[in-house]
């Protein structure tokens, strides 16, 4: 195993007086007998460029650093607390919501507690691994624009919609729960799909399996879902043009709940939903054949979704949100 050596601090001042005459950092780890990355981690870890760096500086600094006993990782020290952040990561939060979350849960045990900084420290010390490569995979890190689902306008418009224009104000700035937003979730080749519904208030989303897209199908399992719910949490309900929305007339007077249509080509409308949707792609990545999972499955997952803290919620989760609704 190869053992680091440190840089001198004869070697310091090589970097420093080679840099400054506009040297490469290949060509100055060449002249120390160095890999380049060695004195590329060398400006990093003293926030310096080739212009600013000081070896005497630089050196005092490291002295320091050296001599300063490193405080343990605090996930290494405390196994429960591992095990529980490990676990959640595991089921797709990110180190944010585990560290707002983590109080919420145990609000009495100050073990329980740590900052998303040491949390993704933690991680990436990891030995490699499979165990690795999963927790890492499920970090929300890099936020991809979301192409919006082209709507499949009806070759027949729909009949009677109601615009969003005519939406009431209480359903814009959310004061009123029990307001929805709807869609689907499209699978593998479009074959198959998934629909959600997301309350605009607390963020609870329903996860309604689909034997298929067709209008008649949709309208019976969002009517179902929603039946379930006490008639103040069934308001209105926003969508998109799309043809599965075609029996909306019927829906309204099976569910007493008014469906406003968006206008075509304007996802913003249903931010809420837009939004939902693309972090549901962390547990329904496309290409997912919607078919082929069962309701439990699909409800496992709606679960999950729901427990965690958001941001928008003072980091309460929308299950707790709409629970507090429903005393």
């Amino acid at each position: 195993m190869a053992h680091y050596r440190r840089l001198s601090f004869m070697e310091r001042e090589e970097v420093s007086r080679m840099l400054a005459a506009g040297s490469s950092l290949r060509a100055t780890g060449r002249a120390l007998g160095r890999a380049p990355s060695t004195v590329a981690r060398e400006l990093a870890r003293h926030h310096a460029s080739p212009v600013t760096y000081r070896a005497v500086l630089a050196h005092q600094r490291a002295q320091r650093w050296a001599h300063h006993p490193r405080k343990p990782r605090k996930l290494a020290v405390h196994s429960r607390l591992r095990r529980v952040v490990f676990t959640l990561l595991a089921q797709r939060w990110s180190p944010e919501q585990i560290a707002r979350g983590l109080p919420q849960r145990y609000p009495h045990e100050p073990t329980m507690r740590i900052s998303h900084e040491a949390i993704d420290t933690s991680l990436y010390v990891l030995p490699r691994g499979a165990f690795k490569r999963e927790l890492v995979r499920s970090l929300r890190r890099r936020h991809r624009f979301r192409r919006p689902r082209k709507v499949r306008l009806s070759s027949r418009p729909i009949q009677d919609l109601i615009s969003i224009d005519e939406r009431p104000a209480e359903v814009a700035d959310r004061t009123v729960p029990g307001h929805w937003e709807g869609d689907l979730l499209v699978g593998r080749a479009n074959a198959s799909a998934l629909g959600t519904l997301v309350e605009r208030t607390t963020r609870l989303t329903l996860l309604v399996p689909l034997r298929s897209k067709d209008a008649v199908t949709v309208r019976q399992a969002f009517a179902r879902e929603l039946r379930t719910l006490p008639a103040q949490l069934r308001r209105s309900l926003t969508y998109d043009q799309g043809p599965e929305m075609r029996e909306h007339r019927l829906f309204t007077r099976q569910t007493k709940m008014r469906v406003y249509f968006a206008h075509p080509q304007c996802p913003w409308e249903r931010g809420t939903n837009e939004n939902t949707n693309g972090l549901l792609r962390q547990f329904f990545p496309k290409g997912t054949r919607f078919h082929q999972l069962s309701r439990r499955e699909i409800k496992r997952v709606q679960a999950m979704f729901n427990d965690r803290p958001r941001k928008i919620l003072n980091w309460h989760s929308p299950a707790h949100a709409f629970t507090q609704l429903l005393r």
